[in-house]
Formats: structure tokens, sequence, C-alpha cells
């Protein structure tokens, strides 16, 4: 009897640990108005996931957004109790849209395995993103409504569609019109936004929308850069009676006349995403970022909603983007690297209250950095000859902040050179070899930065480390609970 007690007394104590691991201690995060930012991962040197995290903790941001469903980073969310939108890239569409195996299958590896007690909030499943973008000329459209359709029979059978919405993250450009009040889809996506919207009414998902007042300024020379700020008095919109003072009140009225115009008026919107890039074109800079965003943040705290939407303000918005990531395509602008509200390492770009009892945005945590070493242009030597290697560095590197607009635009020749010497040594982890350029580059440990012109030093790759710890505390709580499970049914039979 005695040795059964000790048993038992083992068992709980094993229990307690179990649950303990299983069911961390967190302070609850602040909902704060349904405020959330995209947390995009194509960056050469990525933060690793438990350290992006905590940052997310630390400064009281509640949801998340992420474009893949990268089990790295859902390892980290595990216990963080923040709400998270997984997304399935566009290129997955096709074979998802054909098989509902294939869907089932990838609901079961992404999202099911990371749902339980103390697990992965999840909330939504993001259909592509951006399927419907006039640039795509309609590759995806097809299969957007079948993908659609198989992921929602996949969360039934898990019985997961109650608590996860599919949602399908749409470009504005899906809509149009030079007045809100007169907004349409267009013609070639209309039907597809007609069975959609059927959809996601019946299914009590929202329609999600990515909105960009900086790519319009950017794209429309004519445009007034006033009207894309929330303070704008100068340059309003007037639409009949209706007077619009800032782009955003009147982008989503022009989605809301288009939800009216096929029977859906007043869905609940989010919007997936919406920022301002600090760098990489005329425009980008901190000064206007933080403008814009915290003018978003207290629109979006306010409640006020929009003409067309009074006091109904989006249900969620998502700015974009938590990170710079020096790896997303250019194709559209050097500023398309430079969107977030953090640097790729983690350091606040500039101070901005984010409402849910901030004090500002703090840093992260933990970040370890290659040795303070910079690869520059050797003055020894004559460098007539080296736009050959310029274009070496910047063909795989990150040079955005050196062309129009940039921050480093204004270095001159010797710092260009530097500048595109170092980006390449620390994209390849400052191997030597990356700083030779037919002994043209030359190693330093004096940091040539230069102003606001900020020369980078490469964060360590911590991943493999912070995944292997968070695996093995994983399994180490999963025996645990199982030992403790076989001990309790030996002792009771």
């Amino acid at each position: 009897m005695g040795s059964c007690i000790v048993l038992v007394s083992r068992c709980l104590v094993c229990l307690w640990v179990s649950l303990h691991f299983m069911l961390p201690t967190v302070v609850m995060v602040v909902e704060g108005g349904g405020l959330g930012v995209n947390w995009g991962t194509l960056s050469s040197h990525r933060l690793s996931p438990p350290i992006v995290v905590n940052m997310l903790k630390a400064n009281n941001i509640s949801k998340v957004k992420i474009f893949d469903a990268d089990p790295k980073v859902l390892q980290a969310l595990t216990g963080s109790r923040i709400h998270v939108m997984v997304g399935i890239p566009n290129e997955m569409l096709h074979s998802l849209s054909r098989s509902k195996v294939a869907a089932r299958s990838w609901v079961h590896g992404n999202v099911t395995r990371y749902v339980f007690k103390g697990g992965v909030d999840i909330r939504y499943v993001a259909v592509g993103n951006e399927p419907f973008l006039m640039s795509y000329n309609g590759r995806f459209q097809a299969f957007v409504l079948p993908t659609v359709l198989n992921i929602q029979e996949a969360l039934e059978k898990a019985n997961l569609a109650s608590q996860i919405k599919v949602v399908v993250p749409c470009n504005a450009d899906a809509y149009q019109s030079k007045l809100p009040s007169k907004g349409i889809f267009r013609p070639d996506v209309n039907k597809t936004m007609q069975q959609l919207v059927s959809f996601l009414k019946n299914s009590g998902s929202p329609f999600v929308v990515n909105i960009s007042p900086f790519i319009n300024l950017y794209q429309n020379k004519n445009y007034s850069a006033d009207f894309a700020f929330f303070e704008n008095k100068g340059h309003p919109l007037v639409d009949g009676k209706t007077v619009y003072d800032n782009y955003f009140d009147g982008n989503l009225d022009t989605l809301e006349s288009a939800l009216k115009k096929i029977g859906f008026g007043q869905m609940p919107i989010v919007v997936g995403q919406v920022g301002w890039p600090t760098d990489g074109g005329f425009n980008a800079t901190i000064s206007k970022a933080k403008r814009f965003n915290q003018g978003l943040v207290n629109h979006v705290m306010s409640n006020k909603g929009t003409p067309l939407r009074p006091g109904n303000p989006p249900i969620e918005t998502y700015i974009f983007s938590l990170l710079d990531e020096d790896q997303r395509s250019i194709l559209h602008g050097n500023f398309e690297r430079h969107w977030g509200i953090f640097t790729f390492d983690g350091q606040v770009k500039y101070k901005i209250d984010i409402g849910q009892d901030s004090k500002g945005l703090v840093n992260a945590e933990n970040v370890r950095y290659l040795s303070s070493r910079w690869c520059v242009a050797n003055d020894n030597h004559e460098l007539t000859n080296v736009s050959r290697h310029v274009e070496q560095a910047c063909s795989t590197s990150d040079c955005t902040s050196l062309f129009s607009g940039g921050s480093c635009n204004h270095i001159g020749s010797p710092g260009n050179i530097s500048y595109a010497f170092n980006s390449y040594y620390q994209f390849h982890n400052q191997s030597v070899d990356s700083c030779n350029f037919d002994g043209l580059g030359m190693i330093t440990t004096v940091d040539p930065s230069i102003g606001d012109c900020r020369f980078l030093v490469a964060t360590s790759d911590s991943y493999a480390s912070s995944l292997y710890s968070s695996i093995k505390k994983h399994w180490i709580v999963q025996w645990t609970f199982l030992l403790c499970t076989l001990t309790f049914l030996v002792i009771m039979f």
C-alpha cells in the first residue's frame, strides 16, 4: 500500500510537471481593437521564430497573419495565445482545388496537428494571397473557389469549421471606381466574387482585403499625398454629399458599394494588409511611415467606421509588415523590402503608440549577431573598374537603399561601393572570400555607417538550436505525460 501511495505521489508530480510545460504561464494579450501584424519570412537572415513570438508578446500584439504554414513558426506560436491566420500559397491552389484528399492532408498537417489545448490559436485559413490580382491575368482564379470548398470540407471533417474560418485575401484592385458610391467588382472577377462572397456569408467568414495607399500614391503621380494620411484637411474626395478625407475610408467604401451591388452589403471586413514602407523610394521614409501607421492605429481604435459603414470599422486590421524582408521581389519597387515597423533584426524603426496599454514598441531580445566586421572598398586600390563587382554584389544581396529615394542614396560613390560590398559580405555570413572582389574589398572593424545610412551586420543562425530546444521540450512533455498515464493505469488496475 505504501509503495502504491509513493507511485501515486510521483505520478501527480509528473502530471503537474507535464501540464506546467504544456500550458506555459503567459500574460494575457489585450485584444487591442482588432489590430494585428503580417509576419513575412522572405529574409536571408531570419530571426529565430521564438524570438519573434516573444517580441510580439512583449509588444502586446495579439494577432498575426503568416503567408504559409511554416512548422517552425507554428511551433514557436504554440502556447502563445496569439490569434493566427495561416496561409496557403497561390502555387498550391491548383493541386488543392483538384483533390479533397490533398486538402484534408494539408489541413491535418498544417492546422489540426497544432490545434489542441495549449497549442496554436488558429482563427483563419487564408486561401492564396491576392489570387485575383490583375497582373496575374487570371492565373489562379479558377482554382480559388474549389480550394475554398475543399479546405472548408476538410475543416468540417476535423470538427474545426466552427472555430477556424476560410478566407481569401483580395487585393483592392478586385474592385474599381473613381467614387466610392460607384464601386463595382472588376467584370472579369464579378461572377467568381458573387460565388465567393456567398460562401463567406454562409460560413460566417469575413471578406479580407489588402489596401495600399502608398502604392496608389507611388503609381499615380497626380494623386494627393495628403489624402493618403488620416489627418488630411486640404485635399478631400467629394462623392455627392459625402466627403472623404483619407484614402483608407474611401477604399473601404468602394468595397462596400461593390459588395452591396452583388447583394452582400455590410459584410464583416478584415483589412489583411495595410502599411507604409520606410526606405527604397520617394515618400518611403521613416517619418511618413510613422505618420501613416500612427494615424491608422488611431483611426481603427476609434471605432468610427466609414461614411457608408458608420460605427462599423473593419473587425480586424493587420499592419504590413512586422519585419523588413531583404528577399522580397522588387518588381514593383525597391520599397518592397522595407515595409517593417521593425528592422530585419527586430529593432524598432520609430516610436508608435499601438494602444493596448502600450508605452511604445520594444526591440526583440536575445538577438545574436555575427562579429562586428564590415566589408568596405579598399582605398589603396584604383576603383575605376569596380562596376561589375558592385553589380555582382547587388545581384544577390539587398542594395535597395542605394537607389533614388533610398536612405543611402546620398553617401557618394566610395560609400555606395562599400555598402554594396558589405551587403554581399553579410549575405554570405562574413566569409572571407565574399569580401575579395579582386582585391578591391577589405574587412574592417570600424562601423562605416553614415548618418541614417546603416551598414548592417547579419544575425547568426540560431534557428537550429532554437528549433531543437522546442522539439526537445515538446517530446519531453509528451513522454512524461505518457509515462504518467501508464503509471496511473498500473496503479489502478
